[in-house]
């Protein structure tokens, strides 16, 4: 279920963000787009009206006398026409805005005629240029001054930048409300399935213990021996199967205000014992590389069914004549408790499939050896009740289940 949520929460906290990032460059798009069309335009109809104008006498001495060209004013930006002679001299320098024509303008210019680069329109990047020109083969050179636009439009991108990154925290609370408004149903109905599960597993629990009660009370002769002894069986696995159910119930369950500090080194390192007789009989060692004194603050019963769940895993699906390493190190931010057994290798595809309820991979296996699927699931709900993560997987032949717990979250 929280794995849903955090799925969910994810999926939508990237499709709003997105969508803000996208309508963010769209804007500042737009805006370039329409800054760089109207420099572009100015600079085109500087052009045209100076291939229009009448060529003046005596290019050497003579500024032009075109009135349309000297009266021609530009509101939004910083325009200047340099007219030159035959031999690129500046012979007339017309301002179209109210500025004058300050000597860096005409730095420029000189360095723009300088260098012979003529029928060029050049406006570049306007997040980092200065200028913009137009240098014609007419003798006439044009150049904007998009200082102030270079400036607007990267003022528009930090504040695009800055709105989208306040806007993640409002993006994050409207994403967790969408959240839990969408997955509030699958909740309710895992809730009820999770209590009908309790509730069905109490309920079978009396009938089924008078049940087996009267079979021990049956006559056994040889013609019901068999029969008896089928009931017998049955029974016992409908047992263990409804105890699986309840300890599985209480795992989903577990509140922290039960939870205490304990050493966790001498739980794992007990429980590690009891199963070094049934380990005995496959002809498996179990060797225990566990630090000492390990402080947690836990629920004790719990994770000692969690070390029972995994050891026992381990020996029941680990090869005779083999090994099982259980390790439990810590450091400053986390605990790892390690169980590693030779034997069948987990396949990728399964590695988080049997974490599942009821999940078996091999059932005719778990069927004879009275198993339910039910194990891993219970161990799943401990190791998630304590803030920590569990997985499992297999590399050269040895099948590890990690267990890791966060110490800063306790």
């Amino acid at each position: 279920m929280e794995n849903l949520k955090k799925k969910t929460f994810f999926t939508i906290f990237i499709i709003i963000s997105l969508f803000a990032f996208v309508f963010a460059m769209f804007f500042n798009i737009q805006t370039y787009h329409r800054e760089y069309t109207g420099i572009l335009t100015n600079l085109t109809r500087m052009r045209n009206l100076i291939i229009k104008r009448p060529e003046p006498i005596d290019k050497e001495m003579r500024p032009i006398n075109d009135e349309e060209l000297r009266n021609r004013k530009v509101m939004d930006y910083e325009v200047y026409t340099f007219i030159l002679n035959d031999n690129n001299d500046i012979i007339d320098k017309i301002s179209h805005s109210d500025n004058d024509i300050s000597d860096e303008i005409i730095n420029k210019a000189k360095n723009i005629i300088s260098s012979n680069n003529t029928s060029k329109v050049k406006i570049g990047c306007l997040y980092w240029n200065k200028y913009a020109y137009n240098f014609e083969n007419n003798n006439s050179l044009t150049i904007v001054n998009i200082t102030s636009t270079r400036n607007m439009l990267l003022m528009n991108l930090l504040m695009s930048l800055l709105l989208i990154c306040l806007g993640e925290f409002v993006i994050y609370i409207i994403s967790k409300k969408i959240t839990e408004w969408i997955t509030k149903p699958v909740l309710e109905s895992f809730d009820r399935e999770k209590e009908f599960v309790a509730n069905a597993s109490h309920e079978l629990k009396t009938p089924l213990a008078v049940m087996m009660a009267s079979i021990d009370c049956l006559d056994v002769n040889k013609k019901n021996e068999k029969w008896i002894n089928n009931l017998k069986s049955e029974s016992d696995r409908m047992s263990n199967l409804i105890t699986r159910l309840l300890d599985l119930s209480k795992t989903e369950y577990l509140k922290k205000e039960n939870f205490s500090k304990n050493d966790i080194s001498m739980i794992i390192e007990k429980r590690a014992l009891t199963f070094e007789s049934l380990a005995y009989e496959k002809d498996i060692i179990i060797e225990t590389n566990i630090t000492e004194k390990i402080n947690f603050l836990c629920h004790k019963e719990s994770i000692d069914e969690l070390a029972s769940i995994l050891i026992d895993n381990a020996i029941s699906h680990g090869k005779e004549n083999s090994k099982i390493q259980v390790n439990l190190t810590n450091d400053k931010s986390e605990i790892k408790f390690e169980v590693i057994n030779e034997g069948e290798p987990i396949l990728p595809s399964e590695c988080e499939k049997i974490f599942e309820r009821f999940y078996r991979n091999d059932k005719s296996h778990n069927r004879k050896s009275g198993r339910y699927g039910l194990g891993l699931a219970i161990a799943k709900n401990i190791v998630e009740s304590h803030n920590g993560n569990i997985k499992a997987y297999s590399k050269d032949g040895y099948t590890t289940f990690e267990v890791k717990f966060k110490i800063n979250e306790h």
